[in-house]
């Protein structure tokens, strides 16, 4: 070989051992973008994935307890499961009963519940007139019905009212509700899931809302925040959201200290604010319970549509368009539409 071609073959060799090393470096750099962008997707992927759980766990759907067992052992069961104990004084919120009406809930099936917690009953007087509209004759008419016998009542509006601010209400800037309200810590809501003449049904939602209410506060609602003295000027739908937006202040009001029980018994059309209420043409269902008041509401609504002799109060749902104060309460943030439903008789949902 001659001598001038060694040192052109060592360049070569030089030239060809610098180009395979250029080649393994940018193999090695894209290995390390596909690590790189595997790395990112995975840690997208994972936290699509947590806010998905985020989402289920934060109220897409709420538990609602259900037993078909409607008497004291089946009310203390069902309370029992919600896991909620009161703190300082305890009201517990019901209807005692417009005189002439026999629906109302039994003083003997809450006894039990009621004096297990040292609970008050209290209410706020109508404002329609009738047994209830004075704080002497609601008292009369709470012995009468025998729920003094059993705890002591307050008529949460025998002294006045106090205001609740209702968040961001396209009807009501506030809530008026019974000047007594602000000595009670927690509340049970015990309501008579029934029907209604002007809500369609009344259960949680009412309760807390129009049954909070003080007297003017009742009108304020029906008004839909135009009038403290009267019911007149509203359309149905305003009026079904002034509600829900009551039941917000006070949900609001109180957070964790509130939960929710609904006894489906003599399922009447008419509500226990009537005093000559039409006889039930349904059967019995049960009691549900939640810390939800719309959730509640709702399974409450759906077990009457899957009666087989539900028809009578279904249409006085229908007619009123009753839904709409939960499809509202739902859009405002009050509860959820969706829920589970739990039967505590045999642990199956």
């Amino acid at each position: 070989m001659k001598k001038w071609l060694v040192p052109i073959i060592s360049i070569l060799v030089i030239i060809l051992v610098i180009a395979l090393i250029n080649v393994f470096i940018v193999n090695m750099s894209n290995n390390e973008a596909d690590v790189a962008d595997t790395y990112v997707n995975t840690q997208v992927n994972a936290t699509n994935s947590e806010n998905n759980v985020s989402a289920e766990s934060n109220g897409e759907y709420s538990t609602v307890y259900f037993t078909s067992d409607i008497s004291p052992t089946g009310l203390m069961n069902i309370y029992n499961r919600l896991e909620f104990t009161p703190q300082g004084n305890t009201a517990i919120k019901l209807s005692t009963g417009e005189a002439g009406g026999n629906y109302y809930l039994s003083p003997d099936l809450i006894k039990d519940l009621v004096q297990s917690v040292n609970g008050t009953i209290v209410e706020c007087n109508t404002a329609y007139g009738g047994s209830r509209s004075s704080t002497d004759a609601h008292m009369q008419v709470a012995e009468d019905h025998g729920f003094t016998q059993i705890a002591n009542v307050d008529i949460l509006d025998a002294y006045g009212y106090t205001s609740l601010q209702v968040p961001n209400g396209k009807h009501l800037t506030e809530d008026l509700v019974g000047k007594n309200y602000e000595n009670y810590d927690s509340t049970i809501v015990l309501s008579h899931f029934k029907g209604h003449a002007m809500a369609g049904f009344g259960g949680a939602v009412k309760n807390i809302s129009i049954g909070f209410a003080s007297s003017n506060g009742k009108s304020l609602i029906h008004s839909a925040g135009s009038s403290t003295t009267g019911f007149g000027g509203a359309s149905q739908d305003d009026f079904l959201e002034s509600m829900a937006e009551a039941a917000l202040a006070v949900s609001t009001d109180k957070g964790d200290d509130i939960i929710y029980i609904s006894v489906m018994n003599n399922l009447s059309v008419d509500c226990d604010c009537d005093s000559n209420p039409a006889e039930p043409d349904m059967h019995d269902i049960g009691i549900l319970a939640s810390k939800d008041p719309v959730a509640l509401d709702k399974a409450c609504v759906d077990l009457v549509y899957s009666s087989q002799d539900g028809a009578s109060l279904i249409e006085r749902i229908e007619s009123r368009n009753g839904i709409h104060t939960l499809e509202y309460g739902a859009q405002i943030g009050l509860g959820n539409l969706n829920y589970e439903l739990v039967n505590i008789d045999d642990g199956n949902n």
